[in-house]
């Protein structure tokens, strides 16, 4: 089993930044392909991000493309995502989320994803 807490959300200008950082305890947080998971208000879950077990690869959504830049330090059981050039439609609800298969590859089906945080708002005023 492993916990996964983010941190990092709040409220920012458009075309402001934010950092989002998860720290996971438990499991094998290096064998583990994580992503970035958003919620809006009435709307469906939404994915944002991916990275491989070892960081080498990673995956975007297509609106979140050369603004938003994903990583992770297994040394330190985390996961980040830096936000560029926010947008009001970036508000949302952020969840970490963790794929505990073995090295699995990168996925934006969240679906995959059988750990999550229990999320971080990320607010964008106009």
């Amino acid at each position: 089993q492993v916990q996964l807490v983010e941190s990092g959300g709040g409220l920012v200008q458009a075309g402001g930044s934010l950092k989002l950082s998860c720290v996971a305890s438990g499991g094998t947080f290096g064998n583990y392909a994580l992503g970035w998971i958003r919620q809006a208000p009435g709307k469906v879950r939404q994915f944002v991000a991916a990275i491989n077990w070892s960081g080498a690869s990673s995956y975007y959504a297509d609106s979140v493309k050369g603004r938003f830049t994903i990583s992770r330090d297994n040394a330190k059981n985390s996961l980040y995502l830096q936000m560029n050039s926010l947008t009001p439609e970036d508000t949302a609800i952020y969840y970490c989320a963790a794929d505990r298969a073995f090295r699995a590859p990168v996925t934006s089906d969240p679906t995959s994803y059988d750990s999550w945080g229990q999320g971080t708002q990320v607010t964008v005023s106009s």
